[in-house]
């Protein structure tokens, strides 16, 4: 089926850098986009061009409307609807807008973005598991300062293990704060990305944003809060349980981490690990996991995951490979030694002639 469309204002916008968006809808939805003089020709299943069809006008919609697509949230809202056969780039765009993130706009980049959004919306408790660079963390501070500026919690409070990867925290100079400090640098940079840097100090000055390392959460009951557990890999058992148990009236907490950058001396006894078998049939919490496809920063990492995806996968393989010869070898020594062994039988007798 084709179908011709006519061209609207400004919609050279739409297309992208080296028409990178108009790749990326032809390869979603399996249809042909030609720009022609006078109207864009969309050629594909009828389905799928009304789809198509749809973006477009969505699209010149918002832009009437004033809407602004920033920083690629184009790109990543056709990324989500191409995954998604309900997902409409005016839907998406009004779910943007409904929350309040500060200074910033943040939109899901990845369907899983997506669902993990919706999921500490409707959930008290939500892991949120993947690799590095998936937006595991800014997200949930997002949803954090959402429900801050909107009134739904009083406080935000962010924690992480003090655990070092490779460091020891007693060679860093300064007081304990000082040394602590380096571990929450992440959740810093988040918050002072969507909020300005007077009110994120005015925040942390009365505590109504806390930041402190896991220990420090022991016998609490937090109320009225949003509370995020980041790099939750490298929390003991002890300290997942305790974290867990904090949660109070009208609170919700978000736990992020990555199992496969485990710190601890013991990598069996990661918290987040037990916590994902423990808790997976418990009822009113919710656990989104990601993959190198949900990975925000620069395509290198993506494919930098995916590498080291591959090669734990190769090393394995080779393993079983080198089990499975050994045990040949094991078997076929044991095969040899019992065909040494001494027989019942005589050995045949020699007859000397005089």
């Amino acid at each position: 089926m084709k179908k011709n469309i006519g061209i609207s204002p400004n919609i050279e916008t739409f297309f992208g850098t080296r028409d990178e968006n108009v790749r990326l809808l032809e390869d979603g939805l399996n249809i042909t986009v030609n720009l022609r003089s006078n109207a864009i020709e969309l050629e594909g299943a009828a389905r799928d061009v009304a789809r198509a069809e749809q973006v477009f006008a969505d699209y010149e919609s918002l832009q009437r409307s004033g809407y602004s697509f920033n920083n690629g949230d184009l790109n990543s809202m056709l990324r989500v609807l191409t995954s998604d056969p309900n997902a409409t780039l005016r839907g998406l765009a009004d779910a943007g807008r409904q929350r309040s993130f500060g200074r910033r706009t943040v939109q899901p980049k990845s369907n899983n973005q997506r669902r993990y959004l919706e999921a500490i919306e409707k959930h008290d408790m939500v892991f949120g598991i993947g690799p590095a660079g998936t937006g595991k963390t800014y997200l949930a501070v997002a949803m954090a300062i959402s429900a801050l500026l909107a009134k739904r919690v009083n406080r935000i409070i962010l924690a992480r293990p003090a655990v070092e990867a490779g460091e020891r925290l007693g060679f860093l100079p300064g007081t304990l704060q000082d040394k602590i400090d380096p571990y929450l640098r992440p959740l810093y940079d988040a918050l002072y990305d969507m909020l300005d840097p007077e009110k994120v100090d005015r925040y942390l000055e009365k505590n109504v944003i806390e930041i402190a390392p896991i220990a420090f959460m022991r016998g609490r009951t937090l109320n009225d809060s949003f509370v995020i557990l980041d790099e939750a890999q490298n929390t003991t058992s002890e300290q997942m349980k305790m974290f867990v148990t904090r949660l109070g009236f009208n609170s919700k907490a978000v736990i992020t981490g990555d199992i496969t950058q485990i710190d601890l001396p013991n990598a069996r006894r990661s918290g987040l690990l037990e916590a994902i078998e423990v808790l997976k049939n418990v009822q009113g919490l919710a656990f989104v996991h990601f993959d190198e496809s949900d990975v925000v920063r620069h395509q290198l990492v993506q494919r930098i995951v995916r590498a080291y995806d591959e090669h734990k996968t190769r090393v394995a393989e080779q393993q079983m490979l080198l089990l499975t010869e050994a045990r040949s070898a094991d078997a076929a020594g044991e095969k040899s030694m019992s065909s040494l062994l001494i027989t019942d039988e005589k050995p045949p007798s020699m007859e000397i002639k005089g």
